[in-house]
């Protein structure tokens, strides 16, 4: 089973693992990008709609019938589950990160956007 989501959404994955890693993993400072207001909640929504969009991307690419109630728990609900789920990791299973509840907010408009992204880019026709 776990061979088939492999196969089915490979992007998705990647971006996903991606994002847990990042989450989870101490980063290094960067001096210079702490000067643009907001980085973090930016870096977040981008991150978020790009999970959103290759979710999109994998489904129309390895399925032939659109399933709208499928699409809205994977490509939006799942997201902004796991938004939240790596906010309480950070707070209470790190020592190098902070949950926020603003970084989920970041997170759920992201997700918001990639969803709208991919409805606009006409990923929900056949």
């Amino acid at each position: 089973m776990l061979l088939k989501y492999l196969r089915r959404y490979p992007l998705a994955l990647v971006v996903a693992v991606a994002i847990v890693l990042l989450s989870v993993l101490p980063i290094p400072e960067i001096k210079e990008m702490e000067r643009i207001p907001l980085i973090d909640k930016w870096t977040h929504m981008v991150m978020y709609g790009a999970l959103t969009l290759t979710i999109w991307i994998d489904y129309r690419r390895s399925h032939r019938w659109l399933d709208r109630r499928r699409l809205v728990l994977f490509a939006f609900l799942a997201p902004i589950a796991m938004g939240g789920v790596l906010e309480l990791v950070q707070a209470y299973l790190t020592s190098c990160r902070s949950g926020e509840w603003l970084d989920f907010v970041a997170n759920t408009i992201g997700v918001c956007l990639g969803f709208v992204a991919g409805l606009l880019l006409g990923f929900h026709k056949k």
